[in-house]
């Protein structure tokens, strides 16, 4: 599985998820219930709590990397997203293919796509560029540091919020893919789905960098932009990137 990252921004911070997040997640995911309609987010301190063991279990077995949302200024919890669907395309080619399963030592690997998903922000955080800057750090991630093939992204066809934040991004959508899930609302939904790919990273950031006002260096400069943290091993131990 890839090694949990720190991923810092100016309004927002993207920390690994934990059982110390759980009140956080409960007082974020409590606001405006209504607007959850698509997205499962729980509900009470109980359901975050089984919320956080659920995704922790899903990283354990190498199949996501989640992250709690956080106010870099105030440690308030703002919400949740995570990177799923890692799959590895290195190494002897094998036939049935393998999902999911790096080559070598498992606890560095390195996936070759993935998904973005499974994102929530409370209600205080919406329309404030927390979302814009979360999914920009996470691409940038997976992008620079991993040196992905593909990211992707999905959202319900019926959910225009979603959608739109998607294509604001610059990611290309690849269709509808129709009857595809069971919503939350228990109807058969269809899905949209979209992607990145490495070689229309440089032209997805520069769109997105001119959507965060500061964010984009003056031309000649490295990006001033905040780096990024790692987790060493199963110290916890937080090294400079």
């Amino acid at each position: 599985m890839p090694v949990p990252v720190v991923l810092a921004g100016r309004t927002v911070r993207l920390e690994p998820l934990a059982m110390r997040h759980a009140e956080g997640i409960a007082w974020a995911g409590a606001l405006d219930r209504a607007s959850y309609a698509y997205t499962a987010v729980p509900h009470g301190l109980d359901a975050s709590c089984d919320y956080i063991a659920r995704a922790l279990a899903e990283q354990a077995a190498g199949k996501a990397l989640p992250f709690a949302l956080v106010n870099p200024l105030t440690d308030r919890v703002l919400g949740s997203t995570r990177f799923l669907e890692l799959d590895y395309w290195r190494g002897p080619l094998v036939w049935p293919p393998t999902t999911g399963v790096p080559h070598g030592d498992p606890l560095t690997a390195v996936p070759d796509a993935a998904e973005i998903g499974n994102t929530w922000i409370s209600a205080e955080a919406r329309g404030t560029g927390v979302n814009t800057e979360a999914k920009y750090l996470m691409l940038r991630h997976a992008f620079e540091t991993w040196g992905v093939r593909r990211i992707s992204m999905r959202a319900d066809a019926r959910n225009t919020r979603s959608r739109v934040a998607i294509e604001r991004l610059g990611a290309t959508c690849e269709g509808v893919r129709r009857a595809h899930s069971r919503g939350l609302d228990g109807v058969v939904r269809d899905t949209a789905f979209y992607s990145v790919l490495d070689e229309e990273w440089s032209a997805v950031r520069g769109i997105i960098e001119l959507r965060l006002p500061g964010l984009r260096p003056p031309a000649g400069h490295a990006s001033a932009y905040p780096g990024e943290t790692r987790e060493h091993g199963g110290a916890g131990e937080l090294l400079p990137a």
